[in-house]
């Protein structure tokens, strides 16, 4: 996981499949992680300060 921001696609790298977040999440690490993006854990919103 990233330190910094959210990532709303991810590929799979077994199966090549696109990942998306579940509705209402901002990110797959908020649908599928064991625990919430870092922004989120921070209180910010997701993808806040992704300026890259």
């Amino acid at each position: 996981m990233p330190e910094d921001s959210c990532l709303f696609f991810l590929e799979c790298p077994s199966c090549d499949g696109l990942i998306k977040p579940l509705p209402g999440d901002c990110c797959v690490f908020c649908s599928y992680g064991t625990a919430p993006c870092p922004p989120i854990q921070r209180g910010e919103t997701c993808g806040e300060g992704d300026d890259d």
